[in-house]
């Protein structure tokens, strides 16, 4: 099939890349002129592992292609798909305005009759507005169908996610576009969900809506067991033996962040007040992880007393391992939280220094190994669970600290370890603190 994919983020670019694997014929289309002719070049603007190889492999094979201009890129293809950020507005709902230009932008260079596919992340009913405002500004004499394809990819596993992905939703009042939108993904061989437009569009919210909450139930739980004594991991653990709960989602730490679970839990919100219908649960989430992100500036006050004047190395910047995405990472608020309270901050991580330094600024400093953060740190954050830090050596950077105290909010070290580093305070979340003195 000919394809083509509006937007070359994470989601438009995984999603051509993949098409493209599987045999299709996809041509990605972005207004950004600076990421297409670094696509042109084989060479991916994000950080995504397993992407450039494919992209590589794609485009040499004459499979994939990129381009800036929609009367190229949607001649003589079939299916259209959008994929561009619905970010979050203000007020909590979805941000619609690059939607509605692809929109617009479809509706003057369309020549044939196609299915328009919404893989970006939207509000219910959204695809039915905008199948209006396609029709209404229509320049030629074509039909669309709509389809509503809810991605679910996590970014670090983009690839394997949609390879291998648990489902595939497929929402269309249209039996024919169905069965194409069926026949496009075939390869994949994944099962699929068909249902009207609108369960799809909710399918997605409720989602990513039920993951972030689970999240934030551990970290609640986590918190809890600091004032009683108990291990989080322990209990995760337990729970997650029952069927009904699962493992998947119960790790205690310093909250969400990304492009996907902040935004559309206040997205859902918005929509839950907007039609009057009390949704309480998901205020609790946010809160939840709000102070879940002020953790261990928190923890560093109770145990130093004042901030001021103290060096704290911090291990991780990108909101998860395996990407460099600084959307809604808790490395922000807690480098402002730090610098705010006269804090001297040495950062590093594995791939995100550049993209955290567009986002943090240079208020805090950028350093290219742990130890070179570590060196003379009266305390060190672990921020974000990269398997690099997993793997720390602790005695190599506990004896270059000036003071060898560890605040970690991904639980990455082993305790077991920790024993044997002689002299040591290590703060974990959920879990006792170890304090090890020396003499």
């Amino acid at each position: 099939m000919k394809v083509a994919v509006l937007g070359t983020g994470y989601v438009g670019l995984s999603t051509g890349v993949c098409l493209a694997e599987i045999g299709h014929e996809v041509v990605c289309i972005d207004v950004d002129e600076r990421k297409i002719d670094i696509l042109k070049e084989g060479k991916s603007p994000i950080y995504e592992p397993g992407l450039e190889e494919l992209l590589i492999k794609n485009s040499t094979e004459g499979r994939l292609a990129f381009t800036t201009s929609h009367q190229q890129g949607l001649s003589e293809v079939e299916i259209i798909i959008i994929a561009v950020g619905t970010p979050q507005s203000a007020d909590g709902q979805a941000d619609l305005s690059f939607l509605e230009q692809a929109a617009k932008d479809l509706a003057e260079h369309i020549v044939q009759d196609c299915i328009v596919v919404v893989k970006s992340t939207v509000p219910v009913g959204t695809n039915e507005y905008l199948k209006q405002l396609l029709l209404g500004q229509l320049k030629n004499n074509v039909e669309i169908k709509m389809v509503s394809n809810p991605e679910f990819l996590r970014q670090g596993s983009a690839i394997l996610d949609t390879l291998k992905a648990d489902r595939i939703i497929i929402g269309t009042d249209d039996a024919g576009a169905s069965k194409k939108i069926q026949e496009m993904y075939r390869p994949l061989n994944v099962p699929f969900l068909l249902t009207d437009v609108r369960s799809a569009e909710m399918i997605k919210y409720a989602s990513n809506a039920f993951l972030a909450t689970k999240i934030s139930f551990i970290n609640g739980i986590a918190n809890l067991c600091e004032a009683v004594g108990a291990d989080v991991e322990d209990v995760a653990k337990g729970m997650g033996y029952d069927k009904r709960i699962g493992t998947a989602f119960l790790k205690a730490g310093i909250g969400y962040g990304g492009s996907c679970f902040p935004k559309d839990v206040k997205a859902l919100l918005h929509t839950s007040r907007e039609k009057g219908v009390p949704f309480s649960l998901l205020e609790d989430t946010i809160a939840i992880n709000d102070h879940q992100q002020e953790l261990l500036v928190g923890k560093a006050l109770k145990r130093f007393g004042e901030l001021k004047g103290k060096k704290i190395a911090m291990l991780g910047l990108s909101f998860k391992p395996e990407t460099d995405d600084m959307r809604e990472a808790p490395s922000i608020k807690i480098a402002r939280l730090l610098t705010a309270a006269g804090a001297e901050v040495a950062a590093y991580d594995p791939v995100a220094a550049s993209n955290a330094r567009t986002v943090i600024g240079d208020v805090i400093t950028y350093l290219d190994s742990a130890l070179e953060a570590a060196k003379d740190a009266d305390g060190l954050f672990i921020v974000t669970e990269w398997e690099e830090f997993r793997q720390l050596d602790v005695e190599a950077v506990l004896d270059i600290m000036k003071q060898r105290i560890i605040f970690d909010g991904r639980n990455c070290l082993d305790a077991a370890v920790l024993q044997d580093c002689g002299p040591i305070e290590y703060y974990p979340v959920g879990k006792p603190a170890i304090i090890l003195r020396g003499g």
